[in-house]
């Protein structure tokens, strides 16, 4: 059998057994397989197909391996209901202030409360959403309602 063929199978062999671990592990070894074989098939000595193997092997585990789990294992943040509220711009409709209010985040009213207790926010002001407490949210000013 030629060197080539058996590194190929190798590679098919680490190919397959990725697809029932889904490591990441042997999909990168079965590349370094195929390096091997790539030399090999140009009529190199066993010794530097071991040699490539090896190096191929080094290289993409120690290059390749965290780059592709930092992408594998990291999720967009991507905020949905509620959460995806904070930090929106509103407009106040009536009055925020200790006392609800109502704001228009998007296009649906909100009751609002601000997140200053002390601050009476004018109606038409326009608001930034700091959180959400049940179906209320508290909202602070993008600018200082009185300026001086």
């Amino acid at each position: 059998m030629q060197s080539w063929l058996l590194w190929l199978t190798i590679a098919a062999v680490l190919g397959i057994a990725e697809l029932t671990t889904a490591t990441l592990d042997l999909l990168l070894l079965a590349v370094a397989a195929l390096a091997a074989g790539g030399v090999a098939a140009i009529g190199l000595g066993v010794g530097l197909q071991l040699l490539a193997f090896a190096v191929t092997a080094a290289a993409v585990i120690t290059l390749v391996r965290p780059v592709a789990r930092r992408h594998l294992t990291s999720h967009p943040q991507l905020r949905t209901g509620v959460a995806a509220l904070i930090g929106r711009e509103a407009v106040v409709l009536s009055a925020v202030g200790r006392e609800p209010g109502r704001v228009r985040i998007g296009g649906e009213e909100w009751t609002a409360r601000s997140y200053d207790p002390d601050l009476l926010i004018p109606a038409g002001t326009t608001v930034d959403v700091f959180a959400i407490e049940g179906a209320t949210a508290l909202v602070h000013p993008r600018e200082d309602p009185w300026p001086n």
